[in-house]
């Protein structure tokens, strides 16, 4: 188990209000990058700063949302700032966020976080030590977080269990917050759009190396 660091403190962090949060897919991608995911569980909270989203915005074929509204996907037709949370390949969840104006498909998919409370806990829901695997990528991040479908439609602008947040006081001047662009990763569809956004130099980033970097 990894030693606990002084990030592993609670930190100052204020809920991102929903009048922050940019009315378009792609620009909400970028927007979220640096921002906190908060996970409230009974007696800890556990949180990540997102480093890494991926932008499916309307019209966009490899779109869950691509054919319209369904039972399973109607979250990502909420108005921008809600969960829409969906299992994958049968063996993970997904944490999205919705993007659009209501009855407008859009989604933004979490894909990596860098670990900031709650990291012991972290550690026993994903049965591993390793710092740098705890939430890289988005099945492990549900994982550590405890995100599930039984969070889909949750408001991440409002008290709740699962909610969005920023620094009261960022850690990283301006300056070093670089954001880096690529193609998605593991789509066929509309597979070569640069709609993936990451925090250029940080470790937690997933995906093929010369996709970090």
């Amino acid at each position: 188990m990894p030693a606990v660091t002084p990030r592993q403190a609670l930190i100052s962090i204020r809920r991102v209000r929903r009048a922050e949060l940019p009315l378009h897919t792609v620009a909400l991608a970028r927007f979220l990058v640096g921002k906190i995911v908060v996970r409230e569980l009974s007696g800890v909270r556990l949180s990540g700063r997102i480093v890494e989203t991926e932008a499916y915005p309307p019209r966009d074929p490899a779109a869950h949302h691509f054919r319209g509204p369904t039972l399973r996907n109607r979250s990502m037709f909420l108005s921008v700032g809600h969960a829409y949370i969906y299992f994958s390949y049968g063996n993970h969840f997904m944490l999205n966020v919705s993007a659009e104006a209501p009855g407008i498909g859009g989604g933004v998919l979490i894909r990596a976080l860098e670990p900031l409370e709650g990291i012991q806990q972290m550690v026993g829901h994903r049965k591993t030590s390793r710092l740098l695997d705890l939430a890289r990528g988005p099945g492990r991040l549900a994982s550590a977080l405890r995100i599930d479908r039984s969070l889909d439609a949750t408001d991440l602008c409002a008290p709740g269990p699962l909610w969005l947040g920023a620094m009261t006081r960022p850690r990283l001047p301006a300056p070093f917050l670089l954001l880096g662009k690529s193609k998605r990763i593991g789509i066929t569809r509309a597979a070569r759009r640069l709609l993936r956004f990451y925090l250029r130099g940080n470790p937690f980033v997933s995906g093929p190396r010369g996709l970090r970097f």
